[in-house]
């Protein structure tokens, strides 16, 4: 699990020599013969020389709290080559044309009044910052600048591997990298695109040429991923990274809900179940993490709060968008144009007016989103249990450790197949769901699905009365307030008759928007989680295992899809049972629709149910 030690790993790619940058401060430059020093070594005496240089701070980054603005965010581009699903619609968001565009000069000429007035941070962020062609050069020319302590960049790590190597030699240094899942499917299915073993080599580069934290930006939502927190922690055992968990946050298009926010508290207290000697980390002034460590962990794990304990009263940032839109907050929808200014001809002394008024406006705290918080009822807990995810093909909590230390040893480039192996499985060239981790069961999802009449088993104590209605015919819950707590399990079915084209795509996996069969799986997961937010009589049930199987029928062009779940509850479970195959039905028709619109979803059915007091039932 322990990564090889940071200046083992830097002497193959550093030699030493001296150079000044055009601050002054000594920075190191290395040469075949002499001692190696590590990059971090380099960083902390441009620092000092920095601190120790330092000019007044600027009233125009100051605002009417006396906050002063030292850390400005730079967007690149409004482009990303992830479509996630907390971020934007799958289609992707209108982009501005590429006229409006800042251009590279003119982000440099932007970049270099804020770093005079007092900026000594900058990170650059998207869309998707990599994308940008000339991205190496402008963190360059970055770097060139006085008084500037810090350049970072906040990435999906796609290009980061192929890329850093240029990047720390212009002179990158600090690295966030956005990963919300360890389980590959489940990335596909955040993110809509291939790419979980890029982002992996990418956080490995950043090791490798060492970056110290490299920082790993996980976004938690409820249902989705909440059930992956200790095994990201799990890694800062002998990696050097910083898990940041940052709280479900509204924007637009992202269709945000509070119940899919998972608290920080509520994050700390699954954390310190698990490692009670959790210890707080001192916070820095203007920081917007909250920091801990288990104690002998190489690493750290940090809560970005935004949303329950929001830390603006010591907001430091800034930030421009793409279009050249001077944003004082992050979530107020204030912005001035420094772009329509600086192409007008504004002078240095008009444009440091305009920055110094919109920072002058800034609100002690965002507004509009405490309003939005105090109008939504409490985040409902979580509903995960013994076994939240255990999906079949994806049972990420098997051996855990294990896996992720083979992960890590082969993660480079030419290992890409043994590693989609690893984590996927491998199995003959016919296309099935995946297989599952172990290796003792059929490497097929599912068996058959049955299609056989069907028949009651036990006694059919059921009602000539419907029970969600009241006396007058008004819907209305039924109450099982005195039901028993019984062991519920419930199996349901349907069937895709996708065509022999979509057919023959899905097989091979083939389809542009990835994999249908794996995408159709977890959807179907998540609406069993969902069921009682879907169909409104419905009991939230606190499911203990969901599985969705899918098989391939050849003779059919179809793709038999089962459910089961299971619960111990006063309520069955048989409507999350049919709502996870008919949406997993429904997401393999979103998946082919472009192909063919001649798609067929039928036989949705309950295949058995076991614990209600009405007695067992079992289609044979």
């Amino acid at each position: 699990m322990a990564a090889r030690p940071v200046s083992r790993m830097l002497q193959r790619v550093l030699r030493s020599s001296v150079r000044s940058c055009s601050s002054g401060a000594p920075v190191t430059q290395h040469r075949p013969g002499e001692p190696s020093q590590t990059a971090v070594e380099e960083l902390s005496r441009r620092r000092q020389f920095l601190r120790e240089h330092a000019a007044p701070f600027s009233a125009f980054l100051t605002d009417s709290f006396g906050r002063q603005h030292s850390y400005l965010r730079i967007s690149l581009t409004e482009k990303c080559n992830l479509r996630c699903q907390y971020c934007m619609p799958e289609e992707g968001v209108p982009l501005t044309p590429k006229a409006d565009l800042l251009t590279t000069e003119e982000i440099l000429t932007l970049a270099r009044l804020f770093v005079k007035e007092g900026v000594d941070k900058i990170r650059l962020t998207g869309g998707e910052p990599l994308i940008r062609p000339d991205v190496v050069d402008i963190v360059a020319q970055l770097h060139r600048l006085e008084g500037l302590r810090t350049i970072g960049i906040t990435t999906n790590g796609i290009n980061l591997a192929r890329l850093l190597p240029q990047l720390q030699k212009a002179g990158l240094s600090a690295i966030n990298i956005s990963l919300d899942t360890l389980v590959p499917a489940k990335f596909e299915f955040i993110v809509r695109r291939k790419g979980f073993h890029k982002v992996m080599e990418g956080i490995h580069k950043a090791i490798e040429l060492g970056y110290s934290p490299v920082k790993v930006n996980c976004v938690v939502m409820r249902g989705l991923n909440e059930d992956e927190l200790l095994d990201f922690v799990a890694l800062t055992e002998g990696l050097p990274l910083d898990v940041r968990f940052i709280e479900y946050m509204p924007f637009d298009g992202n269709k945000w809900n509070f119940k899919k926010m998972v608290s920080y508290k509520e994050m700390l207290d699954t954390l310190r179940q698990q490692w009670p000697e959790l210890e707080k980390l001192p916070e820095e002034e203007s920081s917007t993490a909250k920091a801990f460590k288990v104690p002998g962990f190489r690493g750290q794990v940090s809560f970005i709060t935004s949303m329950s304990e929001h830390f603006c009263g010591t907001c430091n940032r800034l930030r421009i968008t793409a279009d050249g839109n001077l944003k004082v907050c992050l979530f107020g929808n204030s912005e001035v144009s420094l772009r329509d200014h600086l192409r007008a001809g504004a002078s240095e002394e008009e444009l440091l007016q305009i920055i110094g008024a919109a920072v002058g406006r800034k609100k002690r705290q965002h507004a509009e989103l405490l309003l939005m918080l105090q109008d939504s009822p409490p985040a409902i807990p979580s509903i995960s249990s013994q076994d939240p995810f255990r999906v079949q093909g994806i049972g990420h909590r098997v051996s855990f450790s294990n896996q992720m230390a083979t992960l890590w040893k082969g993660c480079r480039g030419p290992r890409t197949s043994l590693l989609a192996q690893r984590w996927l499985g491998s199995g003959p060239p016919q296309r099935h769901c995946s297989s599952r981790l172990d290796s003792d069961t059929n490497p097929k999802c599912l068996s058959a699905v049955s299609r056989a009449p069907a028949t009651p088993s036990g006694p059919p104590p059921t009602s000539d009365q419907l029970t969600h209605v009241d006396a007058e015919g008004r819907a209305a819950m039924v109450d099982v307030g005195g039901k028993p707590d019984t062991e519920r399990v419930a199996v349901a079915s349907a069937v895709v008759l996708l065509g022999p084209v979509a057919f023959k795509l899905v097989q091979k996996n083939q389809l542009k928007k990835g994999d249908a069969l794996v995408v159709a799986q977890l959807a179907g997961v998540q609406a069993a989680k969902q069921t009682s937010q879907l169909i409104p009589l419905c009991h939230h049930v606190a499911l203990s295992h969901v599985e969705v199987q899918l098989e391939l029928d050849s003779t059919r062009h179809a793709v038999g899809i089962q459910a089961s779940c299971r619960a111990r509850g006063p309520t069955g479970v048989e409507m999350e049972a049919l709502t996870a195959a008919a949406v997993a039905a429904l997401t393999l028709y979103d998946m082919c629709k472009a192909v063919s619109r001649d798609i067929v979803l039928g036989e949705i059915k309950l295949i058995s149910k076991t614990g209600g007091q009405r007695g067992d039932f079992h289609r044979t």
